[in-house]
């Protein structure tokens, strides 16, 4: 085994530089067949530097439909419709004094207070204090997403109702094959008594 391996090497080192030395023209029966897929493998030459790389198509995948949804709505939530035009005025006092501005706005002391002990309950029970200072609540992208996917669930189960629903009144309404079901002998009315 051992004095095989080297005469092994030796005749394919004299079949490698024949076969390099001569390239004979591709025949049309040892040309490769074109694929199903249309990729077509061309055989490389001496000069050449193309690659080509064929590969299939993945399939099956896709962006999933609720996601979509919820990034649609959450682009249309934000949006929210046109803004107001800006006027850029200044609504300071008309007149400077030593008494500034009278009747303007004012920290209501009393109603601060009031939310100032609510968030202190809601604290304490261990709840949200920062949805209290939401102005404008919006849903996430994750909670649209999170809805999308229940309406989706909730259309499909009502489409599964009403196929199951029609399947079993077709059902129903098929006439059954084979022979008509044996009638029982009833005893008659006047043998009871």
């Amino acid at each position: 085994m051992v004095l095989g391996l080297p005469v092994v090497l030796l005749s394919l080192a004299q079949a490698a530089p024949a076969a390099s030395a001569a390239p004979a023209a591709p025949s049309a029966a040892t040309q490769p067949a074109p694929r199903p897929d249309g990729c077509h493998n061309v055989p490389p030459t001496p000069d050449s530097r193309t690659v080509v790389v064929c590969a299939p198509k993945p399939e099956g995948y896709r962006i999933d439909p609720d996601v979509l949804e919820a990034r649609r709505e959450h682009r249309n939530q934000s949006a929210g419709g046109p803004r107001p035009r800006e006027t850029m005025q200044q609504n300071d006092c008309a007149t400077v004094g030593p008494m500034g501005c009278r009747f303007g706005p004012a920290i209501d002391l009393v109603n601060a207070a009031g939310v100032l002990a609510e968030m202190a309950a809601t604290a304490s029970r261990g709840g949200d204090v920062g949805k209290m200072f939401q102005t404008t609540p919006e849903m996430s992208e994750y909670q649209l997403y999170v809805e999308a996917k229940k309406r989706r669930e909730a259309k499909e189960a009502a489409d599964a109702a009403a196929k199951a629903k029609a399947a079993a009144k077709a059902k129903a309404e098929a006439p059954t094959v084979g022979p008509p079901p044996a009638r029982t002998a009833s005893p008659s009315p006047a043998a009871q008594h």
